[in-house]
C-alpha cells in the first residue's frame, strides 16, 4: 500500500506482555489443528493443546472444566467492572442475532464466531506480565542468570553445531558458551535477524551482504504476517465516560465470506479514539470519543524481513506487504461495515452523539478510509515457521533445520498467524519447547 506504518516492540522483560493491552486470546481450534498439520506432530493439535491451558490458567470466569483450568499460575479473569459501552456492545451483538458467549476462549472459539468478554491478564487492578508469572518467582535460583540491556549479536556454530552466543552488554563484546542447546526468543523480528547475521538463511541474500553461509534456510525472515486493524471507526460521546481497565472489553468475532472455516475479522471495542495521523488529518475528532477497531485476522498478504547491513546495528527491512492482496482490502471493508451496523445499533444509541467516522462513504472513498487508517495490532509472526516443506525454519521440536543444538521458540515458528493475540500462543509454543527438552535431556 506504500505506506510507513509504526511498529514497536516491548523492550522490557516480560517483552510485549509488559506493556500489551492484557488480553488473553487463545486461538481457534483451526488454528491448531493447522499447526499441528504443518508440524507433522499431533501434540500441536487443538486437543493436545487444550491439555496445557487447562494446566496453566487459573481462570476466573464461568467454571468450563472440558477447556478451562483453575490451578495453575496465569491469572486469568474477565472485565471485573465493564465500561457501560462494553455492557451495550454486547447488548447490540444480540440484537443484530451475533450470539453471545459466557468466555471469548470456550466453545466461541470452535465455531463460527460471537461475541464476549475479553480475558484478561489483570489482578487487583495491576498488570500480569509473562515474566513476572513465569521468571521473576525463580530469580534467586544460582542457575539462572538475567541480563537486561543484553544485545545478542550472533549465534556461535562450530562444524554446524550451535556451541553459544555472541553479545553486547554495557558497550563490551561477551561471548556466553552452552553445555546443552541455545534457544532463541527474541520475537518475529529479532529473531530471524539474529539467524541471518549467524549465516541461517537465504544463500543470496547473504551473499550480497558479505555474510558467510551457514545453513542455506530460504524461509528465514520470509511468511511475515500480522493483524492489521482500522484505527478506527469513532462515535463521540454524549457524555464522555472514563477509560478504565485495559481500554476495550468486547469484541465480536465473524466471517467476512459464509463459506470460511472459520472467523477471518473481528470488532475490538475501544474506549478511546486511536486514529492514525492520515484519519486525523482529514477528520475533526473530539477528545471524547469512543470507538471500534475493524480487524483482520486472516490475512493473505505476507511479507518479508531483511537484512540492511551485516552489522548487528543495521536496521532489518519490515516489508509488511499490507494490503497487498486484494481480498484483504474486500474482507476489510466487510468488516468495516460490520462494526458500522454494531456502532448504530439501537443498544449503543445512548453513547452516541454522532459518528464521527467513517459514516455512510463511496466504496472508493471507503477504501480511501481503510487505506488511511490500516495499521498494525502489533501481532507479528511466523518468519522462522514450523514445518516440512521447503520454507520451514524449525521442526516439530522447534529446532532448527541443519543445525545442531538450536532451538526458536517464539512466535516467528507460528506456520499463520492464528486468530487471536499472540501473547497466548508464544506461552504455548514456550511450553511447547519446555516439554520437548525435558523429554530429550530427561530432565
Amino acid at each position: 500500500m506504500g505506506a510507513l506504518i509504526p511498529m514497536s516492540m516491548g523492550k522490557v522483560l516480560g517483552g510485549g506482555s509488559s506493556i500489551n493491552v492484557m488480553i488473553w486470546a487463545r486461538g481457534h481450534k483451526t488454528d491448531w489443528d493447522y499447526f499441528a498439520s504443518e508440524a507433522g506432530d499431533p501434540a500441536w493439535s487443538y486437543d493436545s493443546i487444550l491439555d496445557i491451558y487447562r494446566r496453566i490458567e487459573n481462570w476466573q470466569g464461568m467454571p468450563d472444566p472440558v477447556r478451562r483450568g483453575r490451578d495453575g499460575l496465569l491469572y486469568i479473569t474477565p472485565p471485573i467492572d465493564p465500561n457501560p459501552v462494553a455492557v451495550a456492545m454486547l447488548d447490540a451483538a444480540t440484537e443484530l442475532g451475533i450470539p453471545v458467549f459466557d468466555d471469548q476462549n470456550g466453545s466461541m472459539m470452535e465455531g463460527p464466531g460471537g461475541a464476549a468478554y475479553f480475558n484478561l491478564r489483570i489482578r487487583d487492578g495491576r498488570r500480569q506480565s509473562i515474566f513476572r508469572s513465569y521468571t521473576f518467582p525463580l530469580m534467586n535460583q544460582p542457575n539462572l542468570t538475567v541480563l537486561p540491556g543484553t544485545l545478542v549479536t550472533r549465534i556461535i556454530i562450530e562444524q554446524g553445531t550451535a556451541t553459544g552466543v555472541e553479545c553486547r552488554l554495557n558497550g563490551r563484546s561477551h561471548r556466553f558458551h552452552t553445555s546443552q542447546e541455545v534457544i532463541l526468543s527474541l520475537g518475529a523480528v529479532n529473531t530471524p535477524k539474529v539467524l541471518m547475521q549467524s549465516g541461517i538463511g537465504d544463500a543470496e541474500m547473504l551473499a550480497s551482504l558479505g555474510i558467510p553461509l551457514v545453513q542455506h534456510l530460504p524461509g528465514v525472515g520470509a511468511n511475515f504476517q500480522d493483524h492489521v486493524m482500522v484505527s478506527s471507526c469513532i462515535w463521540e460521546y454524549p457524555e464522555p465516560i472514563v477509560p478504565h481497565d485495559n481500554g476495550g472489553e468486547v469484541s465480536i468475532f465473524a466471517k467476512s465470506m459464509p463459506e470460511l472455516d472459520s472467523p477471518d475479522i473481528q470488532l475490538l471495542q475501544i474506549q478511546f479514539p486511536v486514529p492514525t495521523p492520515e484519519l486525523v488529518a482529514r477528520y475533526a475528532i473530539p477528545a471524547g470519543s469512543w470507538g471500534i477497531f475493524p480487524a483482520l485476522l486472516r490475512p493473505r498478504s505476507v511479507g518479508r524481513l531483511r537484512l540492511t547491513g551485516a552489522q548487528p546495528e543495521d536496521p532489518i527491512l519490515i516489508d509488511s506487504q499490507f494490503l497487498s492482496d486484494p481480498a484483504d482490502l474486500i474482507a476489510l471493508r466487510r468488516c468495516v461495515e460490520q462494526v458500522r451496523e454494531v456502532g448504530n445499533a439501537r443498544a449503543l444509541r445512548r453513547f452516541v452523539k454522532r459518528e464521527v467516522m467513517p459514516t455512510a462513504l463511496s466504496p472508493a472513498a471507503m477504501d480511501n478510509f481503510i487505506r488511511d487508517g490500516v495499521t498494525t495490532i502489533w501481532h507479528q509472526s511466523c518468519t522462522a515457521k514450523m514445518g516440512r516443506d521447503n520454507m520451514s525454519v524449525v521442526d516439530a521440536h522447534l529446532k532448527v533445520y541443519g543445525i545442531n543444538r538450536l532451538r526458536v521458540a517464539d512466535a516467528s515458528v507460528m506456520p499463520r498467524v492464528p486468530l487471536a493475540n499472540t501473547m497466548a500462543p508464544s506461552v504455548i509454543i514456550g511450553e511447547q519447547a519446555g516439554r520437548a527438552i525435558a523429554t530429550e535431556y530427561r530432565i
